[in-house]
């Protein structure tokens, strides 16, 4: 670790570049790199690769056991405290069936999110304020600060249970097949990172990643309370409100701004000023590249969001297929109140609400 520190202290650090120089240098430095990659190929890359990946057998096996365990602590949890809790919120039964899902997934990325901002910000790391410093001082097979290897287990193992969760326990969605992608490329990009000794790089990516889930799975949740009870909770509706205009701006902020900026320039360019023959340096910005356009992908939802909260329509996960049965539910559980409309009740989507703070 404090190899690191170090050299990047001995080193000025470069100003963040715009999109047009990354898009210029990228593209320049890449293309170098290939026409100078000669004897590219799949023998060059299978050498390349038992020369270069560094991973035991025992950091396989407990991979797979925390996925398993993500897995049953996730059920435990389900069944013990978030379907309980729906109930006890008494949660319109559409949004019942997806609480669970939002309070697990909060309570993950929340945990996640927070030791990733003590590594970048509390800790002896500049990776964040020095992005190129990622690669300083890097060693094929170096050890892995325990710390940074930690996180690596939570998070790789967590996305191995994410895989599985997403086909088996979560809501099926307009993007899941997308979401699976997503898993398996971020699953990718963690186990090899790992493998070769990224992963410096690894912190900072998730770091950019996670903040967006947290303000997701909040405002989901609040979506889900502000109609508990058959009511409206107006409490709930301004903090689902105020997460989605969180979540768009930090989206961009981080997805689409920081993250290629940050990370894209310190992987295309900086990699190979610092490790002129660095290993697998266009598989990785491959997966690289590929997680910035799910990120694009994802913000187009963003903006459909946004233009139904411009038109005055109720804030909703635009993801998500129509729930005719769950809205067939809600409309039985609340059908006496429809006939109330006249006594001054709140009136929404055709269900008579009662106003609650």
């Amino acid at each position: 670790m404090s190899s690191h520190i170090g050299d990047a202290g001995s080193q000025e650090v470069e100003p963040m570049p715009g999109y047009l120089d990354l898009v210029t240098r990228a593209s320049s430095v890449m293309l170098g790199a290939w026409r100078d990659c000669s004897p590219c190929g799949l023998e060059l890359s299978k050498r390349t690769l038992l020369d270069n990946a560094y991973i035991t057998w025992t950091e396989i096996a407990l991979f797979f056991f925390c996925a398993f365990l993500w897995t049953q602590v996730r059920r435990g949890l389900t069944e013990s405290l978030f379907k309980p809790l729906a109930q006890w919120c008494r949660l319109l039964p559409k949004d019942a069936a997806k609480m669970p899902e939002s309070a697990w997934k909060l309570v993950f990325y929340t945990m996640s999110w927070s030791y990733s901002t003590y590594l970048l910000f509390f800790s002896s790391y500049s990776f964040f304020h020095d992005p190129p410093s990622v690669f300083y001082n890097w060693k094929s097979g170096m050890s892995v600060p325990t710390d940074i290897a930690i996180a690596y287990l939570i998070q790789g193992s967590f996305y191995g249970h994410s895989i599985y969760a997403t086909v088996y326990m979560d809501a099926w969605r307009k993007d899941s097949a997308v979401m699976v992608v997503h898993h398996i490329i971020t699953l990718a990009l963690i186990s090899f990172s790992y493998a070769f000794r990224y992963h410096n790089v690894g912190i900072l990516v998730l770091f950019l990643h996670d903040i967006n889930d947290i303000q997701l799975e909040f405002t989901k949740l609040n979506v889900y309370l502000k109609s508990r009870g058959g009511g409206y909770h107006l409490l709930n509706d301004i903090l689902s409100n105020m997460g989605s205009v969180s979540f768009s701006i930090t989206w961009f902020w981080f997805r689409l701004y920081w993250f290629p900026l940050k990370v894209l320039y310190a992987t295309c360019v900086s990699s190979l000023q610092s490790v002129p023959n660095i290993p697998f340096y266009f598989f990785f910005n491959a997966l690289l590249l590929a997680l910035l356009l799910m990120n694009i992908y994802w913000f187009l939802f963003i903006v459909i969001f946004v233009v139904k909260v411009l038109k005055m329509k109720e804030v909703n996960d635009v993801r998500e297929y129509e729930d005719e049965d769950g809205s067939k539910a809600a409309n039985n559980d609340d059908g006496a109140g429809h006939h109330n409309s006249a006594q001054g009740k709140h009136v929404q989507n055709g269900v008579t609400k009662e106003k609650h703070l």
